[in-house]
């Protein structure tokens, strides 16, 4: 049902709104540690949204119809929005605390995993379904990259 260029265009929409929330985030940061904490974090999602840019380039195009494409990047964008997929609302101008602002974070890239898990049932074709747990793959190496940053700013707490 969807095709890798669908799913791709749908996870470039989700870094750029997850770049989107960090930068709006980061002018209302108060601490400038959170603040530059946010701003990484929008300069991953940039640099995510470019990957997957590159991946949909290196898929074959010869195989896509122009008005499905067009159709879906639409239906895509109308879902989303500039949304990304979190269960919760935050108010980043409240977190006060680098490791809080981490978990949410993860918090972030669970729910983009889990909602590209929920894609894996409504895929028919292999190429596609190997593009997506690359996809998959790619954002649980977000999140283990968090948790090394989470046990790293830990640990600077204990020895402080």
């Amino acid at each position: 049902m969807f095709t890798a260029h669908e799913i791709l265009d749908l996870a470039v929409q989700l870094e750029e709104n997850g770049e989107s929330v960090y930068r709006e985030a980061a002018g209302q940061a108060s601490n400038p540690d959170i603040r530059d904490l946010l701003l990484w974090m929008a300069d991953e999602e940039v640099k995510h949204a470019r990957w997957f840019s590159e991946l949909k380039r290196e898929i074959e195009s010869d195989s896509i119809n122009p008005f499905m494409s067009e159709m879906s990047r639409k239906v895509f964008g109308g879902i989303l929005g500039d949304k990304s997929f979190s269960h919760r609302e935050v108010k980043f101008s409240e977190v006060d605390h680098i490791d809080d602002l981490i978990e949410i974070f993860i918090e972030f890239e669970k729910d983009t995993v889990l909602f590209y898990e929920t894609l894996i049932p409504f895929i028919e074709d292999n190429n596609t379904l190997h593009h997506l747990t690359n996809i998959i793959a790619e954002e649980n190496d977000h999140i283990e990259k968090l948790h090394e940053l989470l046990a790293d700013t830990r640990e600077l707490h204990v020895t402080n």
